[in-house]
């Protein structure tokens, strides 16, 4: 066993505690795949980072991201927490201002010149959703099709089956317990708040996690559905989306289209909540 810098962190929410934890094994190196996923379960959070010496020369650091029973290409959450980690251990970016991340994906961009870190959305494969998997989500959850406004299949690392219902009132009303696992894919839900809201959208990740039925804050999920919106000609300023309402969580995600680019930003606060030292 070697002693080894951990922290917890809570990422996207303004409130500590009301966002999605995360777990962050600073000093990885050394340990095996088998250990990186006995402690990822044994933390049973959503998702516990181990950070490693990048292998790749223009990276800050590379990140590994275990969930309980797996290991994820990338991940929202993950990232902004694993950054804002490694800033707090006193990593020290090549670049003023940006962290480049490498993890399962390649290369991920993190801005950090604001208090709220924001990374740029990896690629999105879109493609339309199987007229056989909207029936079945749509049966399981007891949806009305008159509701939904658009669908789409979203694969940027994990896989995605997304709907956008016509308001967040409606995308609140669906009762999650309905859906049998592993039966689906991970569902997105996306609704619009009335105008003049705090949050111009509420979305919804539906899939086990942590015990719970569907996830509290998605970074990833987040960043797939704005790839969509901006193909679809529907993101055309700066959004703020709700998340975890229906499991009395407060996350907050920002998405930011660049203007002068193709890059979206997917931003939020975290808060070190846990630093210490671990035996591992």
């Amino acid at each position: 066993m070697k002693s080894r810098r951990f922290i917890q962190c809570d990422v996207f929410s303004p409130t500590p505690t009301q966002g999605n934890g995360l777990a962050v094994v600073v000093d990885a190196v050394g340990l095996s795949d088998t250990q990186m996923q006995v402690f990822a379960a044994w933390t049973n959070l959503a998702e516990t980072t181990f950070l490693l010496p990048p292998d790749d020369s223009s990276a800050d650091y590379k990140v590994r991201i275990f969930t309980p029973s797996r290991e994820m290409l990338f991940a929202g959450h993950p990232t902004l927490g694993s950054c804002a980690a490694w800033l707090h251990a006193n990593g020290v970016p090549k670049q003023a201002g940006v962290v480049r991340q490498e993890c399962g994906v390649g290369i991920v961009e993190i801005d950090i010149r604001d208090e709220r870190f924001a990374f740029a959305a990896p690629p999105t494969k879109i493609e339309p959703m199987s007229v056989q998997d909207l029936h079945a989500i749509l049966d399981a959850l007891e949806i009305s099709s008159d509701i939904v406004v658009h669908t789409a299949q979203l694969d940027n690392g994990p896989l995605w089956q997304v709907l956008q219902l016509e308001s967040a009132e409606q995308v609140l009303a669906v009762d999650s317990s309905l859906v049998k696992w592993p039966s689906f894919q991970s569902i997105g839900l996306i609704g619009a708040h009335l105008p003049g809201s705090e949050c111009d959208y509420e979305v919804r990740m539906l899939a086990p996690s942590s015990g719970m039925s569907e996830d509290p804050i998605t970074g990833s999920l987040n960043a797939a559905i704005a790839h969509w919106m901006r193909q679809g000609g529907r993101l055309n300023q700066p959004i703020m989306v709700a998340q975890g309402t229906k499991i009395n969580r407060q996350g907050r995600v920002s998405i930011r289209p660049d203007y002068e680019g193709n890059k979206i930003w997917i931003g939020g606060d975290t808060h070190i909540v846990i630093d210490g030292m671990m035996a591992l």
